[in-house]
């Protein structure tokens, strides 16, 4: 279809902050498949070596980790469901009092 993006080959796309970056070589965006934030950091550790232990702790995020998910911090976490059009973020958790 004319003037219709193509999304068969769309994946999430992940944005890498600073600190983490070395794992990436430096890249500050990736591409991982998934249709689940623990699917997007499996891929993300097949591509990146190391990704998931500093993503995951055990079966959730890493403490002081938080995703957000389309712009929407996510309360789901690794459950937390993406579309091939997605946009994540993995950033420090922000506390307050």
């Amino acid at each position: 279809m004319e003037g219709t993006p193509c999304l068969l080959n769309a994946m999430p796309e992940v944005w890498i902050y600073a600190p983490m970056r070395h794992l990436t070589g430096g890249k500050e965006r990736v591409q991982a498949d998934g249709s689940t934030v623990r699917q997007v950091i499996e891929s993300l550790e097949r591509q990146f070596p190391g990704m998931r232990n500093a993503l995951r702790l055990d079966d959730d995020l890493m403490p002081g980790i938080a995703v957000i998910v389309d712009g929407e911090t996510s309360a789901l976490g690794l459950l937390e469901q993406v579309g091939p059009d997605s946009e994540l973020h993995f950033l420090p958790a922000i506390g307050g009092g």
